[in-house]
């Protein structure tokens, strides 16, 4: 369900399409379709009750950290190579770091999110892209 949080948060912050939300499922189901959330979520079509569903229904305290953090950082670093306009990526990083589970926002990797924008505000562009490049990196070997 990890990978699934990923995709229903960043869904909500408009950071990935539906049709990218539901490519993802439809893989996951097919890889797994004895797993009553994915076939729950194959037959759910308002997304909004998706995203509440996937949000509601996983056990933040047996949340694998280390996967999670692989995933989002991975969708992350190809919306910021996609992305040309830091100030607009770093308000949209800012309200991710809102929308993630309380118990996970005051740790690294994800706490940078809170303050990478911080630089922005001195004008200040090359420190902020080199805070959000080490964020993207924190998993790489």
């Amino acid at each position: 369900m990890e990978e699934l949080l990923v995709y229903a948060i960043l869904l909500y912050e408009e950071l990935v399409t539906e049709t990218d939300y539901n490519k993802r499922l439809d893989e996951l189901f097919l890889n797994n379709p004895e797993n009553d959330d994915f076939l729950y979520l194959e037959w759910e079509t308002d997304i909004k009750k998706a995203i509440i569903y996937i949000r509601t229904h996983i056990d933040y305290k047996k949340l694998d950290l280390e996967r999670f953090g692989r995933i989002l950082m991975s969708k992350l670093e190809t919306i910021y190579a996609n992305c040309s306009d830091i100030e607009y990526f770093a308000n949209r990083m800012y309200s991710l770091w809102e929308s993630l589970p309380g118990n996970i926002q005051d740790i690294e990797p994800f706490w940078t999110l809170c303050y990478a924008d911080d630089p922005l505000s001195w004008g200040d562009e090359k420190q902020s892209r080199n805070i959000y490049e080490h964020m993207l990196s924190y998993y790489k070997d």
